[in-house]
């Protein structure tokens, strides 16, 4: 059953209510999965490995919230879901905040600015994300 914080963000026309897909649901988990171990990879540049665990996230936590019946234009609030979605802490929810911040600087004014600190981090959340995730497909 949806929680009632998705169901209000609904009320208020920041998610659409959408039947969950199984086959999206499988697709968005397997490349979520599948970018999370590239972005473990030493042998690309750490701009790229961020790269793939910020949209490696972005897939596990579009495919937790897909999961319960709802879609968002907004790549933010998808982020922002996941604390309904799979119970992500307010520490683990800042991790993606600073990195949405940062990926929007290089996406629309081309400053990249990250470290391996921030990437460990982005990581680590996606790691959990990915077990949550997990979890819930599966209950």
């Amino acid at each position: 059953m949806p929680r009632d914080e998705l169901k209000n963000l609904a009320r208020i026309g920041k998610l659409k209510p959408e039947p969950p897909a199984r086959a999206e649901l499988d697709g968005l988990l397997r490349s979520g999965s599948r970018r999370l171990i590239d972005s473990r990879r030493n042998d690309i540049s750490l701009e790229s490995r961020f790269d793939l665990a910020y949209n490696a996230t972005h897939a596990l936590a579009l495919a937790a919230l897909r999961a319960e019946g709802y879609r968002a234009h907004s790549r933010y609030l998808v982020f922002q879901c996941l604390q309904h979605t799979v119970g992500l802490s307010n520490a683990q929810w800042r991790v993606l905040d600073q990195a949405h911040r940062k990926r929007n600087l290089a996406e629309y004014e081309g400053e990249l600015d990250v470290d391996e600190q921030l990437l460990e981090a982005m990581l680590r959340v996606g790691r959990e994300v990915e077990q949550r995730l997990v979890s819930l497909i599966a209950g």
